[in-house]
């Protein structure tokens, strides 16, 4: 076997992860690793597949019919689900496209691993939680412990803004305007940043977390921290929105039914604003999804069934978080003078 094949794979690899990906593509820390995570699990893979430690791997181990082998192992034996696949298999493709720029003398190959597609998944239904559900969760924490607090103040955070689990806890004192206009600054995917509005009881929330915690407006350090002082992690927040949800499903059963996770909490703030009448351009730019594509899915669920339960949208009945008021024109321009 030549010396020299595997020595290619090791400087594209190289190349890939140390200058491509940070300093010409420019990628984000939360990308970067992702790539590091399915690569890594690649050559883990053929490296058992060959019966060859990874130092040994060339690319011709890269065929096409061992990617996706591999894939099939993503599916069987990881049990990861066809969205997971896909994302390992883009991964893949990155890291392929640039080595055939730098390695033209495996082009050939390069494009045939390219010609593998991604899997097509069934659509599923989009599921949120109901009003009731809602308000269930947002009074299951113990407000008269600190935890407890903090807990309250995280989930109605995640419901006023939709964020993305990693977005909330990338937060930090300096990225609150607790003044008017209220509002908060979120970093979101490929480092896009976007100003979401925040409502009357939020803002109290974050106040009171802030104080509790003699965070400073100006301070940099994450927001959202457990109490040794450490940031949350998304398998903390995790952790504690099922320990809620347990707690919440007393007072809403139906809870026992939905699987709660922090994205099952975007998608009640998306559904919740469409059933409160704002419109579908808006609510992908307070998600901040990159096209209203995507935000589309959220129009397939029936309305009809849910008008009685817009009135009790707000996560409680004694604050109006204003979702209603952005059906207005007027509304919406008077908070965006403000900014």
């Amino acid at each position: 076997m030549s010396n020299i094949l595997p020595n290619a794979l090791g400087r594209a690899l190289r190349g890939f992860f140390a200058d491509d990906l940070p300093q010409v593509r420019g990628v984000s820390r939360h990308t970067l690793l992702s790539y590091r995570d399915a690569i890594a699990l690649l050559l883990r893979f053929l490296s058992a597949h060959h019966r060859r430690p990874v130092v040994a791997l060339d690319f011709p181990d890269l065929a096409p019919d061992h990617l996706l082998a591999f894939l099939t192992h993503l599916e069987t034996e990881r049990g990861n689900s066809i969205a997971t696949r896909n994302t390992r298999l883009a991964a893949v493709h990155a890291f392929v496209r640039y080595a055939a720029m730098h390695h033209p003398e495996h082009l050939e190959l390069c494009q045939q691993i390219l010609a593998v597609p991604s899997k097509r998944a069934p659509q599923s239904v989009v599921e949120y939680l109901e009003a009731d559900e809602l308000h269930a969760l947002l009074e299951a924490p113990d407000c008269t412990t600190p935890d407890g607090r903090r807990d309250y103040t995280l989930l109605l955070t995640m419901f006023n803004t939709g964020a993305r689990v990693q977005e909330i806890l990338d937060l930090r004192p300096c990225d609150l305007h607790l003044e008017r206009p209220h509002q908060v600054r979120l970093r979101g995917k490929g480092r896009k940043e976007r100003l979401c509005p925040l409502w009357p009881q939020t803002v109290q929330a974050l106040h009171a977390l802030l104080r509790e915690q003699g965070d400073q407006p100006a301070a940099t350090e994450r927001l959202f921290r457990n109490r040794r002082g450490q940031p949350l992690t998304r398998f903390g927040v995790r952790y504690l929105l099922q320990k809620h949800a347990r707690t919440a499903s007393a007072a809403a059963q139906s809870l026992n039914t939905k699987r709660v996770h922090p994205h099952l909490m975007r998608h009640t703030t998306a559904t919740h604003l469409l059933q409160a009448g704002v419109d579908l351009v808006t609510i992908s730019h307070w998600l901040g999804h990159v096209s209203v594509e995507t935000t589309n899915r959220y129009a397939s669920v029936d309305l009809d069934m849910k008008r009685a339960a817009v009135a009790k949208a707000q996560p409680r009945g004694d604050v109006d978080p204003a979702l209603a008021s952005w059906r207005s024109d007027a509304n919406v321009l008077e908070w965006l003078k403000a900014l």
